[in-house]
């Protein structure tokens, strides 16, 4: 039984003042008619039902996620009461999932649970549906955690990596096990991994069975275990949404904020990765764009408004039905969104969370 997570609840910092933490990345529609988080469900139905698609958010952001997906089921939008790090967002939703379907199982079928980004952009539609059918008979089968590993096409400084236990070329769409986790890099260490042809891009995707995410946890989050089991027994049928966030809300309170990569990923001993190439980006920051859309003769990118510009260009220009004018600049990112306005060089974009904290 596949089922999927879908993961909703960042605020998508580096994409301020776009995005915001009422109306994130995943809520807009920057790149195509579709918001990013309708065109992650949308890229799954055909192999997932609706009724099999759950999307774990937090309350801020629920009612809005709520009105954009109206063909999933309102049980099927897990309400986080606190952001606890996805250790605990992937465990308590796989908790959702296995309490929903545990009793309708057939014997020998077992739960499979692909967890997603809601704001990656993947061209390579089908060929990625594929892959999840792949790596959910590999997580069925064999009891393991599988992982979606993007072969790098350049050295990458704002990835983390895996390294493959493999010393032949890796061909893409086959299963390897994983020697382990790395955290990203600087140039120098990017170049030598990429070089070495041994080394994927970690691209946040994962697929398990409940079963053995669960005994995984038992293993290498103990403590999280014990929150699991204090959830299991209050959790019912006829009781989700926001009933389910307020019965839940001191166990929460108890969870580690840690991320599921340094609580499980990287310790693990059953983890397997699919080197995979389906044009794929995770859309981090503004300078991301520059791989989607085509620039102009001068090198800018414009979006939503028009520009005048003389003398400037690899700019990125992102308006509101307004015109901005350009004159001697060069490597900025100007964003205006109501009344917030945005200009920054694109070397430091990863820094613009800094702005919203001051």
């Amino acid at each position: 039984m596949l089922t999927a997570i879908i993961m909703a609840g960042g605020s998508g910092e580096r994409f301020w003042p776009l995005s915001t933490p009422k109306k994130p990345k995943q809520l807009l529609n920057i790149f195509s008619d579709k918001t990013m988080i309708r065109e992650t469900v949308d890229r799954i139905l055909p192999i997932i039902p609706r009724e099999n698609i759950f999307i774990a958010t937090n309350e801020l952001q629920a009612k809005a996620i709520k009105a954009e997906l109206k063909d999933i089921p309102e049980e099927n939008i897990i309400i986080e009461p606190a952001f606890k790090d996805t250790a605990a967002a992937i465990g308590y939703s796989a908790l959702v999932i296995e309490n929903r379907f545990k009793d309708k199982l057939t014997k020998n079928e077992k739960i499979e649970v692909v967890v997603l980004a809601s704001d990656h952009l993947i061209k390579k539609e089908a060929e990625f549906r594929d892959i999840v059918k792949l790596g959910a008979k590999e997580a069925s089968d064999n009891g393991i955690i599988v992982t979606l590993g993007i072969k790098p096409n350049k050295p990458e400084t704002g990835y983390g990596y895996i390294e493959v236990k493999e010393e032949s070329q890796l061909i893409l769409n086959e299963v390897y096990k994983v020697r382990r986790f790395r955290e990203k890099p600087n140039l120098e260490t990017a170049e030598s991994y990429v070089a070495s042809g041994k080394y994927l891009w970690n691209s946040g995707m994962f697929i398990f069975t409940t079963e053995t995410i669960f005994k995984n946890f038992d293993v290498l989050m103990e403590e999280h275990t014990e929150i699991f089991q204090s959830i299991r027994k209050k959790m019912t049928d006829d009781i989700f949404g926001l009933e389910l966030t307020n019965l839940v809300r001191n166990d929460f309170e108890n969870f580690e904020k840690i991320s599921i990569d340094f609580g499980i990923m990287e310790y693990s001993k059953n983890i397997r990765v699919i080197p995979v190439d389906i044009e794929w980006n995770d859309i981090g920051s503004f300078n991301a764009l520059e791989e989607v859309f085509e620039k102009n003769d001068s090198g800018n990118i414009v979006r939503y408004c028009e520009v005048k510009e003389f003398d400037s260009s690899d700019n990125i220009v992102i308006g509101e039905n307004i015109t901005i004018s350009l004159l001697g600049v060069k490597d900025l990112v100007i964003v205006k969104n109501g009344d917030n306005i945005l200009i920054a060089n694109k070397n430091r974009t990863q820094d613009i969370k800094k702005i919203i904290q001051k």
